[in-house]
């Protein structure tokens, strides 16, 4: 392993390692621009240029592997002037356009020029004009006058998504990306080329001034979309009065873990949180009375629940539970407490087999669209699709006084016509969750859940691993953790949970189920712990 010295500071380093990564691992910055830690090395923006001792010219340091007993000046006045006229290059025919860019406050070449730059310019000719406000796919935005020809996004298509859609076209200052002809930006993984554009070049469509970044907040969270869990971060912004507490969820970005997306995330997940903000939400509990909906309180609501649900434990009649595995590991504990420990007459089941084949791929989209169904397993609740037949055979049957149903859209599992039948069957059924889907239709009680944005817990992946999710939102109108819906049911009926906390939740899961033993919220982190290694 080379020994090498950057800016008199001595690291031993893998044979292979480039300079700008040796840089990182000692918390140096080096500029870049075209280098990216996901993607093949060019080495073409030379904005990191670096002086190695015993050559006699400046050398990229993304480029550059180390050598052993190398020695490197990252910031000396020859490295700050050649940084200074690359930036002054790479400018020559950039628009001074940033009171209206979008990449404004998150833009290197505005970082940069403050850090390395502050020059009168020598340029006096007319900047090239090219292609503004380009439509080239279903969620970005190009602008070719941005662009500083870095190829992140070329790349990224040509060896991550593998679609190939765009190109370098023309030569000097005349050069410029744009999409091959009759061609479009539509793979699934297209907004990824936005995350990783250095400057305003490419912009999102859905996120086009809608707020400045120096607005938002950023909590780490878990995409639920699909069983990988690509990790993420729900930026709010403060200006935007939805919520409660004035936040408004305006973007997801990916989260960086080596271990599950790496730097990236699909469109499917990076637009699920437009659902947690729609006309479908549920704000308030409700309940059917002569074929009218009537919005309640939660007292009231749950006062007449909890008189059905005395009478069918009364009279020892069945009570079905279709949990979900959109529920977080915390919920699902609980409401395996409740229905399955406390409840004794219920039958429950867990997830819904769709009829078509969901899409998948060979990169994060996954065909179980479930975020928690490996957690589910985990806690030793019903996750096989037998389960779930044999509840809907006994609403079919007449059998059951009463159905929970949390979230689930059952349509997409049975037939439209035999499920109507069934569910026509069950003398009182309880929908709960944050949006109405067809199944409210049926419903005798609607109670609002809390979406995933607005929630502390915790998703198990299709990998094991145990990842936590971060409110970021407070719960819209009257919308309640499931979780906490539960309890607050079990307390009405003379039955004790006694936890206040999520993380209460959590620690009783690691008490009392095997798989989860040594976890705690500490040990999860930022990264995620998988079960099997929280039994070693």
């Amino acid at each position: 392993m080379p020994l090498i010295t950057i800016d008199g500071k001595q690291i031993e380093v893998e044979k292979g390692t480039t300079v700008i990564q040796a840089a990182e691992k000692l918390n140096i910055d080096v500029p870049r621009y075209c280098y990216h830690p996901g993607l093949s090395i060019v080495g073409q923006c030379r904005i990191c240029l670096v002086e190695i001792e015993k050559m006699p010219k400046l050398q990229v340091a993304c480029y550059t592997p180390v050598t052993e007993g190398m020695v490197v000046n990252t910031n000396n006045d020859r490295v700050l002037k050649a940084r200074k006229q690359v930036l002054e290059f790479l400018l020559v025919n950039h628009p001074i356009d940033c009171p209206v860019c979008d990449q404004a406050g998150e833009c290197f070449l505005q970082e940069y020029y403050m850090r390395h730059g502050l020059y009168d310019s020598k340029m006096v000719e007319d900047k090239v004009k090219k292609h503004k406000v380009l439509d080239i796919g279903r969620h970005v935005i190009l602008d070719s006058e941005r662009c500083i020809l870095c190829t992140r996004c070329i790349r990224f298509c040509d060896e991550v998504s593998k679609s190939h859609e765009l190109g370098m076209f023309n030569r000097g200052d005349h050069a410029e990306l744009l999409p091959y002809p009759n061609t479009r930006l539509d793979n699934y993984y297209s907004v990824n080329t936005v995350d990783i554009c250095p400057v305003g070049a490419l912009t999102e469509k859905d996120f086009r001034f809608k707020a400045r970044v120096w607005y938002l907040s950023e909590t780490d969270s878990v995409c639920p979309g699909c069983s990988t869990g690509c990790n993420v971060s729900v930026h709010t912004n403060t200006e935007r009065k939805h919520h409660a507490e004035g936040k408004s969820i305006v973007r997801l970005k990916p989260r960086f873990n080596a271990a599950v997306n790496k730097w990236w995330m699909c469109d499917f997940g990076r637009y699920g949180f437009e659902s947690t903000q729609d006309e479908t939400r549920i704000t308030s509990p409700a309940m059917r009375q002569d074929e009218q909906w009537i919005s309640t309180t939660w007292d009231v609501a749950l006062e007449a629940i909890t008189a059905k649900v005395n009478h069918a434990v009364n009279e020892k009649v069945q009570i079905g539970a279709w949990l979900s595995p959109q529920m977080t590991n915390e919920d699902l504990f609980v409401a395996k407490k409740f229905f399955g420990d406390f409840l004794k007459n219920t039958r429950t089941a867990l997830c819904v087999e769709p009829k078509e084949t969901p899409y998948s791929d060979n990169l994060l989209i996954n065909a179980d669209k479930n975020p928690n169904l490996r957690g589910a397993s985990a806690l030793e609740l019903p996750s096989e699709m037998e389960a779930s037949k044999r509840l809907f055979n006994q609403a079919w049957d007449s059998k059951l006084a009463i159905l929970f149903v949390f979230h689930h859209d059952l349509y997409v599992a049975f037939d439209q016509k035999n499920l109507a039948t069934a569910l026509k069957n069950v003398p009182t059924i309880i929908f709960v969750g944050p949006n109405k889907n067809n199944i409210c239709d049926f419903a005798h009680f609607i109670l609002p859940a809390a979406a995933w944005p607005e929630k502390d817990g915790t998703f198990t992946n299709r990998a094991g691993r145990v990842q936590r999710i971060h409110q970021a939102i407070q719960p819209l109108g009257d919308a309640r953790l499931e979780w906490q819906i539960i309890k607050r049911l079990a307390k009405s009926v003379g039955l004790s949970i006694p936890y206040i906390e999520a993380e209460d939740v959590f620690n009783a899961i690691v008490r009392e189920t095997p798989a989860f033993a040594g976890m705690s919220y500490e040990s999860i982190g930022t990264g995620g712990m998988t079960l099997s290694e929280s039994t070693k």
